[in-house]
């Protein structure tokens, strides 16, 4: 069947989403009316019956229904996932059937969103994506373990998760089948990447007792309101299913991982070099950027932004009183004892600190703010030797405290923004709390969602949050580094960059320390694209508010502005400067002010 891309599918209905056509006239607004009604009630039924279908697969949630603990885990075989592939397909066959034209204009956003979003699942599904569970950033056996960290409220909910770690060898041995599938066809992450990834299968297989696992974390603290008598029985009956079943699952996973997995994964680094590679790695640009640019088109802009930033470098340089080159001075931010935490406490406390001063001067910037708040917490010990420097999202904002050398004290402004507030800890919320708005406009969409977040930093300036040159130059680092990952990660997978190459390229145009360079570029190398999404999701938004500025001129007001962004909701980059072109016609009005 011949597959229709995100980007195709995202120019389709952008150029049928014009927001300002002609008035119609008298005559045929009712029949237009009429005809919208229609388009409609078809496209709400397509959308509304497959995402009760997601919830059914696990996929997704009732947003009317508490988010209880699930009995059972995901099904990932491949019989399943071959389903998917084949409801989505039909999904969009469907979708294909109506006008967008037709539809109404709050509609015709849906639409965009909506179909940009089934098309990646299809693309994923159509590549088996689901082959490869495992990247130098995560894997399944690792991810999974979000459920042992949650807090469980009664009784129901700790035999809820009782039966999930009695469901745990099935859905680990479907995951190993579909590594084997994988690797049967050359389809896994490069072997360089694997090194050390195995850790967290160690800790658990290896673990001498039950209650030194990660797994047994809801057991060591339980509601007051369950009777002792039955804690001790769920205590038993979870030690007994932790050396039964979970073990047993980790350590058949180890063995497979070390024994047959990484001897025999590629040696090849470039995405292109999987099967059918030079079109798998254009679906993920398409899916990680939402536009149709190529991997040529991205190195080039990559090139043109660092040179740019590179100039701001060189000026905060001399603000510093700094009197060498610019190499000099990035191995004196890398060595220097004073740009880092000598305990994970103060890193943590300063990460606060950074936090609540956003705090002060959010009503400044922000006319909504969400009624989430979150939590700092270190990244958990078995996943941060090998864990990007933090990560952020609803309710938490995860800190790297390992290898405390490696995390500057500098950038931690600019990180704090990008993963906190008003970063990712700040508009997930926001988009989790538009209640008009179908469930899927909740998905998490990287080129928006991370190019926000990178704005954020940027946006740091202004607030006055960055306090020292050094700090100023830690956001350009940051800055440099999203930049260079359009050099970096399409010089790997369509250009024949080399690990060493692309590690250089990085440690010669940031201030990022050695050890984060290594595990950033084993990131890249075994994600391919989603590392294009930060840069070119900011230029579209700065683009997007430079453009307003200088059409609203005095009218222009940035908490109009960034509550318009945000109101969104993860879209596509083409949707999201659609709205501002509306915003801009409509003079400017915040969207809350405005349902007023």
């Amino acid at each position: 069947m011949k597959q229709t891309t995100l980007a195709a599918a995202l120019a389709l209905a952008l150029a049928l989403s014009i927001p300002f056509a002609p008035p119609a006239c008298a005559a045929s607004a009712p029949a237009a009316a009429r005809a919208a009604n229609q388009a409609d009630k078809r496209f709400q039924a397509i959308y509304r019956a497959e995402w009760q279908w997601r919830i059914k697969q696990r996929l997704a949630w009732d947003e009317d229904e508490p988010r209880g603990v699930q009995d059972a885990l995901p099904k990932v075989d491949a019989r399943t996932q071959a389903a998917r592939r084949a409801m989505w397909e039909g999904v969009l066959r469907r979708l294909d059937g109506i006008r967008a034209a037709d539809l109404s204009p709050p509609e015709r956003i849906d639409y965009a969103v909506y179909r940009a979003q089934i098309a990646a699942l299809v693309e994923a599904q159509r590549f088996r994506d689901y082959e490869q569970p495992v990247n130098a950033d995560s894997a399944f056996w690792s991810d999974i373990m979000y459920v042992a960290r949650k807090p469980l409220k009664n009784a129901d909910e700790y035999r809820a998760y009782l039966a999930q770690l009695g469901d745990l060898p099935r859905y680990f041995g479907e995951e190993l089948d579909n590594m084997r599938a994988g690797l049967a066809r050359g389809f896994t992450p490069p072997q360089v990447t694997l090194a050390g990834r195995d850790a967290p299968l160690v800790n658990i297989a290896g673990a001498k007792h039950a209650e030194d696992t990660v797994w047994y974390t809801p057991f060591k603290t339980m509601p007051a309101t369950i009777p002792e008598d039955e804690q001790a029985r769920l205590r038993a009956q979870g030690v007994a299913l932790i050396e039964r079943a979970v073990q047993p699952a980790y350590a058949q996973a180890l063995r497979f991982f070390r024994d047959e997995y990484v001897p025999k994964a590629r040696t090849t680094l470039a995405a292109e070099s999987l099967p059918d590679g030079k079109a798998y790695y254009q679906s993920k640009i398409v899916e990680y950027t939402t536009t149709d640019m190529t991997a040529q088109q991205i190195h080039q802009v990559g090139l043109a932004e660092m040179a740019k930033i590179r100039a701001e470098m060189q000026q905060t340089m001399v603000k510093a009183g700094f009197k060498g080159d610019l190499p000099a001075f990035l191995h004196f931010l890398r060595t220097d004892p004073q740009f880092y935490a000598k305990t994970p406490d103060e890193l943590l406390m300063r990460a606060a600190w950074i936090a609540k001063k956003f705090d002060g001067k959010a009503d400044q910037y922000f006319g909504y703010l969400p009624r989430r708040r979150f939590a700092i917490q270190p990244v958990p010990a078995d996943q941060a030797p090998y864990y990007t420097s933090a990560r952020g999202g609803p309710g938490i904002y995860l800190v790297n405290t390992y290898d405390l050398p490696a995390r500057a004290l500098y950038s931690l402004p600019a990180l704090t923004l990008h993963e906190s507030a008003p970063g990712h800890a700040f508009q997930m919320p926001v988009a989790l709390e538009q209640h008009d708005v179908p469930p899927f406009r909740r998905a998490y969409i990287s080129a928006y969602g991370e190019g926000w977040a990178l704005y954020c930093e940027r946006l740091g300036s202004e607030m006055g949050i960055y306090e020292t040159p050094y700090e100023t130059f830690g956001m350009l680092s940051y800055q440099a580094w999203r930049a260079a990952r359009l050099v970096v990660d399409t010089g790997i997978h369509a250009m024949g960059w080399t690990r060493e190459q692309a590690q250089a390229y990085l440690h010669d145009n940031t201030a990022l320390s050695d050890h984060e360079i290594e595990t950033e570029v084993d990131r890249y190398i075994s994600w391919p694209g989603q590392a294009l999404s930060y840069y070119l999701g900011e230029m579209a938004i700065v683009e997007s508010r430079r453009k307003a500025e200088a059409a609203l001129g005095e009218k222009f007001d940035i908490r109009a502005f960034h509550d318009t962004v945000l109101q969104l909701g993860s879209v596509p980059l083409p949707v999201l400067k659609a709205r501002i072109d509306t915003f801009i016609a409509d003079g400017g009005k915040s969207p809350y002010r405005a349902e007023k």
